[in-house]
């Protein structure tokens, strides 16, 4: 099955783009493309997409609140995984979106099979962080300022060994890496990821590292 994806830019040139590469690969659909954050909602209402291409910064909506709506549609399946475009790596907006669910962001200026390796990425369900670039997540949290953690309530049936692996998904480790601390098997791992991320209705590891920052479990440089 295609993955169908929306392409959501306000420059035509940037969308139309993106859009005539994406089309152009036999594993991918493109099934609307949009201007800005409101056609971007209407759009993704009428067609489902499996990935939702989201500029940041649009008029009219911006993408965080195209982003969050979105991703409130209601579906029968699988909702749509959101990977945010943005010029800088480092934008605030990107975080924000990340708490709200988006699976991911990419630079604008990426390469051709960078693009498309996300968006397939996004659409298997897995998230577009690398460990690096999760830990430099995290680092960006603690500049924008302390935050009071929230409950640990959320964490409340997570089992001893689960809020372990919890706790190194948050600190930005892989699963190889996380199975090297723990001395357990990678695939006993991502058993417990999968468990994880279902018991706290989490669609992936970016926001697995977002609860964990927002409850305290984990501490910027702890």
């Amino acid at each position: 099955m295609n993955i169908r994806v929306l392409v959501v830019d306000d420059q035509a040139m940037v969308r139309e783009g993106f859009a005539a590469l994406l089309g152009a690969q036999s594993d991918i659909e493109v099934v609307g493309q949009a201007e800005n954050g409101a056609v971007a909602v209407e759009l993704a209402a009428e067609h489902h997409p499996d990935v939702v291409l989201m500029d940041v910064r649009m008029p009219v909506m911006d993408g965080l609140e195209a982003a969050r709506r979105i991703l409130a549609l209601p579906s029968e399946g699988p909702g749509p995984h959101v990977l945010m475009l943005t010029t800088f790596d480092v934008d605030d907006y990107v975080y924000d979106a990340l708490r709200l669910g988006a699976s991911g962001f990419l630079l604008k200026d990426a390469l051709a099979d960078e693009l498309l390796a996300a968006v397939r990425v996004v659409a298997s369900g897995d998230a577009l962080l690398a460990p690096s670039v999760t830990k430099r997540l995290i680092e960006q949290f603690a500049q924008q300022g302390v935050r009071p953690a929230l409950s640990r309530g959320p964490l409340e049936g997570l089992t001893e060994r689960e809020l372990e692996v919890m706790t190194l998904i948050g600190r930005g480790m892989s699963n190889q890496e996380i199975a090297a601390d723990l001395f357990i098997a990678q695939q006993t791992v991502k058993t417990h990821v999968s468990k994880i991320l279902a018991k706290l209705g989490l669609r992936d590891r970016v926001q697995a590292v977002v609860l964990a920052y927002d409850t305290g479990l984990v501490e910027p440089g702890g």
